[in-house]
């Protein structure tokens, strides 16, 4: 059987609601001027959720969560980290995917580069190692994920999907919102499934 080439994506994509396009989006290729691979984990957000940051509404910082569907939300944690997340719809919902680990697959010498590092597992398995290996800062924040220097595209064979809870936060962690390739050596930690 032939393999198809892969689709890239349109702004009709993230125009869902937040699970479907989190869950859809592994097995997706992600790139930013070439450098990239493909998406193994991410995680759910929206207003509703007490975990997000769109949960208190707009704000300056997280206005384009309520903005239009397919494009990025780049903000900094701890200080030290940006962390890349893509908008869904519909807008005004502040719902927004956070990509948490890339298996490298394009441009790798650019990422290790990057990072200092060599080992390929652990070179994008954390938001903020996936972002420093991508280049991406807050000059990305806003910028539409369908067009340049991004690219998104899904291959027709996907990998099977798991879910658990998130990582890193202190509010609705009962909610099974992280969504990852099963079996992934990439993930920047395994899955619990309890």
């Amino acid at each position: 059987m032939e393999r198809a080439d892969p689709v890239s994506l349109t702004s009709t994509f993230f125009d869902r609601d937040v699970e479907v396009v989190a869950r859809d989006l592994i097995g997706a290729e992600l790139t930013v001027a070439g450098v990239g691979g493909i998406i193994v984990e991410v995680e759910a957000y929206d207003d509703q959720d007490p975990a997000s940051h769109s949960y208190v509404g707009p704000t300056l910082r997280n206005a384009v969560m309520f903005g239009p569907p397919g494009h990025a939300y780049v903000y900094r944690i701890y200080g030290l980290h940006w962390c890349l997340n893509v908008v869904t719809g519909p807008v005004g919902s502040g719902s927004a995917v956070l990509i948490r680990a890339l298996q490298p697959t394009k441009g790798v010498d650019a990422m290790v580069t990057r990072r200092g590092v060599s080992e390929l597992r652990t070179l994008c398995a954390g938001p903020g190692r996936l972002t420093h290996a991508l280049a991406i800062d807050s000059s990305h924040n806003g910028a539409p994920l369908f067009e340049a220097p991004f690219s998104i595209s899904v291959q027709e064979v996907k990998p099977e999907v798991v879910a658990g809870p998130r990582i890193g936060i202190s509010k609705a962690t009962n909610l099974h919102r992280r969504f990852a390739a099963k079996g992934s050596a990439y993930l920047s930690r395994p899955v619990s499934l309890l």
